[in-house]
Protein backbone atom coordinates (compact mmCIF):
# COMPACT_ATOMS: atom_id res chain seq x y z
CA UNK A 1 0.00 0.00 0.00
CA UNK A 2 1.43 3.32 -1.13
CA UNK A 3 2.12 6.25 1.70
CA UNK A 4 -0.56 8.56 1.12
CA UNK A 5 -2.96 5.82 1.74
CA UNK A 6 -1.67 4.38 4.54
CA UNK A 7 -1.60 8.44 6.13
CA UNK A 8 -5.29 8.52 4.95
CA UNK A 9 -6.20 5.33 6.51
CA UNK A 10 -4.73 6.36 9.76
CA UNK A 11 -6.00 9.75 9.88
CA UNK A 12 -9.82 8.96 9.16
CA UNK A 13 -9.63 5.88 12.37
CA UNK A 14 -7.94 8.61 14.60
CA UNK A 15 -10.45 11.28 13.54
CA UNK A 16 -13.54 9.11 13.94
CA UNK A 17 -12.58 7.37 17.06
CA UNK A 18 -10.98 10.55 18.32
CA UNK A 19 -11.57 13.88 16.93
CA UNK A 20 -15.53 14.19 16.82
CA UNK A 21 -17.35 16.87 18.75
CA UNK A 22 -18.77 13.89 21.63
CA UNK A 23 -15.13 12.39 22.33
CA UNK A 24 -14.37 13.33 25.71
CA UNK A 25 -11.66 14.40 25.76
CA UNK A 26 -10.82 14.98 22.16
CA UNK A 27 -7.80 14.60 20.38
CA UNK A 28 -6.10 16.45 17.02
CA UNK A 29 -4.46 15.07 14.23
CA UNK A 30 -2.96 16.94 11.29
CA UNK A 31 -1.26 16.89 8.20
CA UNK A 32 2.12 19.00 7.22
CA UNK A 33 2.09 18.62 3.48
CA UNK A 34 5.43 20.17 2.82
CA UNK A 35 5.42 17.82 -0.57
CA UNK A 36 2.79 20.59 -1.82
CA UNK A 37 5.20 23.45 -1.95
CA UNK A 38 7.55 21.53 -4.14
CA UNK A 39 5.21 22.16 -7.12
CA UNK A 40 6.90 25.00 -8.17
CA UNK A 41 10.06 27.24 -7.22
CA UNK A 42 7.78 30.52 -6.57
CA UNK A 43 5.78 28.45 -3.88
CA UNK A 44 8.43 27.01 -2.41
CA UNK A 45 9.95 30.26 -1.90
CA UNK A 46 6.85 31.54 0.08
CA UNK A 47 6.07 27.92 1.67
CA UNK A 48 9.71 28.35 3.21
CA UNK A 49 9.21 32.40 4.07
CA UNK A 50 5.63 30.75 5.85
CA UNK A 51 8.16 28.63 8.23
CA UNK A 52 8.42 25.45 5.39
CA UNK A 53 10.90 23.13 7.71
CA UNK A 54 12.00 20.14 5.16
CA UNK A 55 11.74 17.19 7.22
CA UNK A 56 9.34 17.52 9.37
CA UNK A 57 6.63 14.56 10.22
CA UNK A 58 3.94 13.82 7.88
CA UNK A 59 1.23 14.74 11.01
CA UNK A 60 1.18 15.90 14.28
CA UNK A 61 -0.93 14.04 17.15
CA UNK A 62 -2.05 15.74 20.13
CA UNK A 63 -3.64 12.79 22.44
CA UNK A 64 -6.68 13.52 24.41
CA UNK A 65 -3.74 13.40 27.31
CA UNK A 66 -2.25 15.98 26.34
CA UNK A 67 1.01 14.31 24.54
CA UNK A 68 2.00 15.45 21.25
CA UNK A 69 3.34 12.87 18.60
CA UNK A 70 5.29 13.18 15.92
CA UNK A 71 4.07 10.61 12.96
CA UNK A 72 5.58 9.55 9.65
CA UNK A 73 4.47 7.01 7.49
CA UNK A 74 6.09 4.57 4.79
CA UNK A 75 5.50 1.87 2.96
CA UNK A 76 6.89 -1.91 3.58
CA UNK A 77 10.43 -0.48 2.10
CA UNK A 78 10.14 3.31 3.01
CA UNK A 79 13.07 4.78 4.52
CA UNK A 80 13.67 7.84 6.16
CA UNK A 81 15.52 10.73 4.10
CA UNK A 82 18.36 12.84 6.11
CA UNK A 83 16.32 16.00 6.58
CA UNK A 84 13.36 13.41 8.49
CA UNK A 85 16.08 11.46 11.06
CA UNK A 86 17.42 15.24 11.16
CA UNK A 87 13.59 16.22 12.29
CA UNK A 88 13.12 12.87 14.47
CA UNK A 89 16.58 13.75 16.58
CA UNK A 90 15.14 17.32 17.17
CA UNK A 91 11.71 16.68 18.75
CA UNK A 92 13.21 13.50 20.84
CA UNK A 93 16.08 16.07 22.23
CA UNK A 94 12.83 17.76 23.06
CA UNK A 95 11.28 15.01 25.05
CA UNK A 96 8.61 14.02 22.49
CA UNK A 97 7.64 11.33 20.30
CA UNK A 98 8.28 10.27 17.01
CA UNK A 99 6.51 7.37 15.59
CA UNK A 100 7.63 5.47 12.12
CA UNK A 101 4.26 4.00 11.01
CA UNK A 102 3.80 1.07 8.01
CA UNK A 103 0.27 0.29 8.35
CA UNK A 104 -3.32 0.80 9.67
CA UNK A 105 -2.78 -1.89 12.24
CA UNK A 106 0.33 -0.75 13.82
CA UNK A 107 -0.84 2.72 13.80
CA UNK A 108 -4.34 1.35 15.76
CA UNK A 109 -2.34 -0.62 17.81
CA UNK A 110 0.79 1.93 19.16
CA UNK A 111 -2.49 4.71 19.63
CA UNK A 112 -4.53 2.17 21.67
CA UNK A 113 -1.49 1.58 24.06
CA UNK A 114 -1.44 5.22 24.74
Amino acid sequence: MKENKIQANCYQWYHNNYCLKHHKPRGVMFSVPNELAGTNKIAMMQAKAMGLVSGVSDTIIILPNGNIIFCEFKDATGIQSEKQKEFESIVTNLGFEYKLIRSLQEFQTWIQSK
